[in-house]
């Protein structure tokens, strides 16, 4: 398994880890309040299990499971599923922030940030999507 999907599904566990940490507060505070402000880590439970968890587990499994070419680089442009890698936790923690914090406009901004990690991978992967052979 190529390194880069390794680190996507590894990643991808840590924010499952932590996504249903946070849904169990939820769900804890609302049997025995605990805290008046455990309810808005409803939010951020969403976007961390949606994106964090689901998106980075199929962007690991299909960088890994896709197609792969015949010659060097076997990949492709690696570089473009790192960048997607790098965009989508980086747009993740910035939509995290903002929804839990005063910052609403950081919210938007790791929105723009997922969005372009989803564009950057359609790109990395696109070339490597191709019938299969008949026999």
């Amino acid at each position: 398994m190529p390194r880069l999907s390794v680190l996507m599904i590894r990643t991808a566990l840590i924010y499952l880890g932590i996504g249903f940490t946070l849904g169990g507060l939820v769900l804890f505070n609302k049997g025995i309040p605990i805290g008046a402000d455990i309810p808005r880590l409803m939010l951020p439970h969403g976007d961390i299990l949606l994106f964090g968890w689901v998106m980075q587990l199929i962007m690991g499994t299909a960088f890994w499971i896709m197609p792969r070419f015949p010659m060097p680089p076997k990949y492709g442009r690696v570089w473009l599923a790192q960048a997607a890698f790098l965009l989508l936790n980086t747009g993740i923690i910035a939509s995290v922030i903002g929804q839990w914090s005063i910052l609403t406009g950081l919210t938007f901004v790791g929105r723009v940030l997922m969005l372009s990690a989803v564009l950057c991978f359609a790109a990395h992967i696109m070339p490597r999507v191709r019938p299969y052979p008949e026999t």
